[in-house]
């Protein structure tokens, strides 16, 4: 699969918008999206290179996150799987968006993230889920981060701003979804979202100036931030659920079900 990277044009710019409008109309008949902080400078993400992260609960993250983009002034370029793009009928079309995808767990991963490395240095917003999938943690807590928003942050020095998403699961689960929705047409699930402030991930990592692209971060530092931003992240979560994190830097892998 071609991982490679185009700034969309004018037309994609005004796809962008109307699916946003259709997706956002849609949304709003099977749940109610309430954003309900914003730590931002004027209430809206930066301008230029910026990384925004999310916890995943949910099939519906990528387009309630994609919502919140735009209600905060930025069209994100999602980092979605391969699987929506091999799609006969979304993959042209989201790739047409400016999403890239993810191959998870094969050689091409690392291609993924050159290809939202190119989206930033383009000025992009890039938006991703650190754990990498749909959290397996029974009560949905967010799984500890990989570390690829961590690399492309150094790499570009674009800042992260996390953002925290409760309640998505019950708009779409991983079963039933067909039912759910219907249901949901009647009692609309809640989700609240939180956005936090951003978050300079060179100056965690020690490294600063402009040369700090080619500054070397060992992978015992790159963890660390990375845990360190997924902190921030699983405290909004708590903050919003209104009870404290199991796992403060996520749920570590060994705390999962087999």
């Amino acid at each position: 699969m071609d991982t490679s990277w185009q700034r969309p044009g004018l037309r994609a710019a005004l796809l962008y918008a109307i699916a946003a409008g259709l997706l956002g109309t849609v949304v709003s008949a099977v749940s109610r999206l309430e954003l309900t902080r914003r730590s931002l400078p004027q209430q809206r993400l930066p301008d230029g290179p910026v990384i925004v992260v999310a916890n995943h609960t949910s099939f519906a993250d990528g387009i309630l996150l994609a919502l919140v983009g735009r209600r905060l002034g930025r069209s994100l370029r999602l980092m979605a799987t391969g699987g929506v793009f091999r799609s006969g009928l979304v993959g042209p079309f989201v790739r047409r968006l400016g999403f890239i995808p993810v191959q998870r767990g094969t050689s091409a991963a690392a291609a993924s993230l050159d290809a939202a490395a190119t989206a930033l240095e383009a000025g992009e917003a890039v938006g991703l889920f650190p754990e990498g999938r749909i959290t397996r943690d029974a009560r949905h807590w967010p799984e500890r981060a990989k570390t690829g928003a961590v690399r492309l942050a150094l790499r570009t020095g674009a800042p992260v701003v996390p953002v925290a998403l409760v309640g998505a699961q019950h708009v779409v689960g991983t079963r039933g979804i067909a039912a759910r929705l219907l249901r949901n047409t009647l009692l609309r699930p809640r989700v609240v979202v939180a956005v936090g402030e951003p978050i300079d991930v060179r100056r965690l990592a020690g490294v600063a100036g402009d040369g700090a692209a080619d500054v070397a971060v060992d992978d015992a530092t790159v963890r660390r931030v990375a845990d360190e931003v997924m902190a921030a992240l699983v405290a909004q979560v708590a903050e919003l659920r209104g009870e404290p994190a199991p796992h403060p830097t996520g749920v570590p892998e060994d705390a999962l079900p087999a």
